[in-house]
């Protein structure tokens, strides 16, 4: 991951040599004296932010998907199958065809947040219309929502304004553009809340591996687990995808890429998912900007074509 930190520091449209970015980070520290220049402003105020919020939002994501695969008991589970992303994009969207940036920097990521909680809203009004509350409503009510919102974020596009359409490609696929010193407490927040709660509640959701009955003959109330667990995942997801965009597979591939590594029980497990997810956001956004110079791809192109690459190695192995 530090690696990978100076490598996204260093490499971008243009090349800064190891020496500047150091002195720029020791001028920027205050450890050296002179004034800033055009190259310390790329180094300090848009690739170290960048990184940074490539760290928070990969391991949030990364956490977020062992939650919910953990609770539903369901190896494909991740923010994209219960509507989550497709609320926070639809939220997006909206704003970009139909208001404006009418609050300043902050709209987006509001209008994103807004989007991802109301579809959390409508998965959970809609497993309380129905009897019982097991995994299987839960992952039917979200790929409703999913397909709901994502048929509202359509019809948003090509209803609204043509020329926006270019920014809502780019938001709906996922990018860290928008980084910035401003902004990126919401991904470090977003990450910090599904990473501590797996942390406190590791104990329970190891329990949840033998089976629902064996988990409530331990004291573990299922039901009120899942519904906390899916409010947690809700809202980290709406803070990371309010700033980074929609931003898939991560949450489905890093659960099955720690697991061999760091076991199945939760108190390691959630460490190491945090850890390969920022390390793989890292090389994915390094991937989406250095490979179509001057240009840059948003970066759930480069995740989603992994994401596909992996899912293909997975069946041949199991095959």
């Amino acid at each position: 991951m530090a690696a990978l930190t100076a490598a996204s520091v260093i490499y971008g449209s243009t090349v800064i040599p190891l020496a500047e970015v150091t002195t720029a980070l020791s001028r920027a520290l205050g450890f050296t004296a002179g004034d800033p220049g055009p190259i310390d402003r790329i180094i300090v105020d848009l690739r170290l932010p960048r990184a940074i919020l490539a760290i928070a939002v990969g391991a949030g994501l990364g956490v977020i998907g062992l939650l919910l695969q953990t609770v539903t008991r369901n190896d494909l589970a991740d923010p994209f199958l219960f509507g989550l992303s497709a609320g926070a994009a639809a939220g997006a969207v909206a704003v970009i065809t139909r208001i404006g940036d009418r609050i300043g920097v902050f709209t987006l990521p509001l209008a994103a947040f807004v989007g991802g909680m109301c579809a959390t809203a409508v998965v959970l009004v809609l497993i309380r219309r129905t009897q019982g509350y097991g995994p299987e409503r839960l992952i039917l009510a979200g790929l409703a929502v999913s397909f709901l919102f994502t048929a509202l974020t359509n019809y948003l596009v090509f209803s609204g304004d043509q020329r926006a359409a270019h920014s809502v490609l780019f938001w709906t696929m996922g990018g860290l553009g928008l980084a910035s010193w401003r902004n990126i407490g919401i991904g470090l927040a977003g990450a910090a809340l599904a990473l501590c709660y797996a942390l406190v509640r590791h104990r329970h959701l190891d329990a949840l591996l033998g089976g629902e009955e064996t988990a409530e003959s331990l004291g573990v109330p299922v039901a009120r687990l899942r519904t906390m667990t899916f409010l947690v995942a809700s809202f980290s997801t709406a803070l990371l995808v309010s700033i980074a965009g929609v931003i898939g597979f991560i949450g489905l591939m890093i659960p099955h890429v720690a697991r061999p590594l760091a076991g199945p029980l939760h108190g390691r497990l959630a460490l190491v998912c945090a850890l390969f997810g920022a390390v793989l956001l890292l090389a994915s956004d390094l991937i989406a900007r250095t490979l179509l110079p001057p240009q840059e791809l948003p970066v759930g192109v480069v995740t989603s074509s992994i994401g596909a690459l992996f899912v293909v190695i997975a069946l041949l192995r199991r095959r």
